[in-house]
């Protein structure tokens, strides 16, 4: 920017405009271009996003009220992108005072003094975003301003005069997008505060009333868990927001992986010698649906997009570490790796009462096995709970398989990737059923899916299954039994 004074900025012909006019235009012409708007927001496209997009052509301030995890923060975040890429701001302003709309005194006093020699310096996008999160602790002085004594002091200035007031993070944030989550969680007396700049405009400080017309785009996000647990949205404020939009979680498992690969932090190195079948990553997400339908889960507290890239994170690190330890130099995420996510889940989910009483660990291993039942039908036939004595099934092969083997089969820890497969390898009605199932089946999937299809058995009590410190044994369905008595 080659304009360095208000004279200059008048000769160019540029006009002011104020933050929902941008945002207005600038999406606007995205649209018309067939642009998207929100880049890297999944699953909101048909539902979320139209919202948004008609709460901005509204110039609405705007709620977005959802559990956690549901990309709200994000969402005003990518809200910067649809704004000018610079604007004129006098130089030396506190609250960004627009060199032809100024309203501060400091900068009405400037222009006067040196008209259009007044200085001005061009603010980028990237620094008009302001964000504070609401705590019980936030006070009307760190949001709207307070005397400040000291500056009193050194201009030796009364209390009278309007120059001894220090601003606070709202009139300094002026003609930016200002984002307050977690709304309910602030103070209704500090609420109230907000009321008249939503408004009128009008800030007031310890006696000082000062018209500032603050040019502002407010965005607030809200749990709805708080508005029972922790606070409320006063009533009155929540009239003065334009739209609340009412945000969710992924509603299917594609959309469920496109968020986590492309947040999940991955290493360099593992996403080079770790390689991850499809339907480990379809497994991962299913165990997330699992703990948002789970009896033991408390639903209001909400399952976040983050369980499952944390939990991805530690699948990778599982496999990581093992291949470490076995002197691997590539491997292949196994099912017995899903232990290795326990950790993420119990950290993340808010237990019910009856979950407390199972305990963190046996929840989450119950969702991994719900998440196995419920993916199998999805590319197997179904295991029928009863079936008649002379009836066949799909699965007596390798159901007799377990009850004929001369040795114990088990998958151990300590595996190397070629004993893994060789011990896979074993069970040769396998090989038969998935070419008969899954014919188009990608080589290098077919041991984990192998994997699968035992868990699975296990889980229809058509195998049994005996984890111990070193692997997983699998025998027939009367194995634990037997080895028991």
């Amino acid at each position: 920017m080659n304009i360095h004074t208000l004279g200059e900025l008048k000769a160019s012909g540029y006009k002011s405009k104020s933050i929902k006019d941008e945002l207005r235009e600038n999406l606007i012409v995205k649209i018309k271009n067939k642009e998207t708007a929100f880049k890297g927001v999944h699953g909101y496209e048909n539902t979320v996003i139209p919202e948004l997009e008609r709460a901005i052509l509204s110039k609405h301030n705007i709620n977005l009220l959802g559990l956690r995890g549901q990309a709200k923060t994000r969402l005003a975040r990518l809200m910067v992108d649809l704004l000018d890429e610079y604007i004129p701001v006098v130089s030396g302003s506190e609250i960004n005072d627009d060199p032809l709309q100024p309203i501060s005194r400091f900068a009405i006093e400037l222009i006067k003094e040196k008209g259009d020699e007044t200085p001005i310096f061009w603010l980028h996008r990237s620094e008009r975003f302001a964000e504070k999160l609401a705590t019980p602790d936030v006070t009307v002085a760190d949001i709207i301003g307070d005397v400040d004594p000291i500056k009193a002091a050194n201009l030796k200035l009364s209390y009278a005069d309007d120059r001894v007031i220090h601003y606070g993070m709202i009139p300094r944030a002026n003609r930016c997008i200002f984002v307050i989550n977690e709304l309910p969680d602030l103070q209704a007396r500090i609420q109230v505060a907000l009321f008249n700049i939503l408004q009128e405009g009008d800030i007031q400080i310890r006696g000082f009333k000062l018209r500032l017309p603050l040019d502002m785009q407010f965005v607030f996000t809200a749990n709805p868990e708080d508005y029972t647990n922790r606070g409320s949205i006063v009533t009155p404020l929540k009239d003065r927001i334009g739209s609340q939009i009412l945000t969710h979680y992924p509603e299917d498992i594609e959309t469920a992986k496109a968020i986590t690969q492309q947040e999940a932090n991955k290493v360099g190195s593992q996403k080079d010698f770790i390689a991850v079948p499809e339907l480990a990553k379809d497994l991962l997400e299913q165990i997330v649906f699992e703990a948002r339908e789970s009896e033991f889960i408390d639903a209001k507290s909400g399952v976040s997009a983050r369980l499952s890239i944390s939990a991805f994170e530690n699948l990778l690190s599982t496999a990581e570490r093992r291949a470490l330890l076995s002197g691997d130099e590539k491997t292949m995420i196994r099912l017995n790796d899903f232990d290795g996510i326990i950790p993420a889940i119990t950290g993340k989910v808010e237990l019910v009462y009856e979950g407390e009483q199972e305990g963190a660990q046996v929840v989450a291993e119950t969702l991994i096995k719900d998440a196995i039942k419920t993916l199998f039908p999805s590319y197997f036939p179904e295991i029928k709970k009863l079936e008649k004595q002379e009836e066949e099934s799909p699965y007596d092969d390798i159901i007799s398989w377990f009850f004929n083997a001369d040795e114990d089969f088990e998958l151990l820890d300590e595996h190397t990737e070629a004993q893994y497969k060789a011990e896979l390898d074993k069970v040769k009605p396998l090989d038969a059923f998935l070419k008969k199932h899954q014919p188009n089946m990608n080589e290098v999937d077919a041991y984990f899916v192998k994997e699968f299809i035992l868990w699975a058995l296990v889980e229809f009590k058509k195998l049994s299954k005996y984890r111990f410190a070193e692997g997983t044994q699998f025998k027939d369905p009367y194995g634990n039994f037997i080895s028991g008595l």
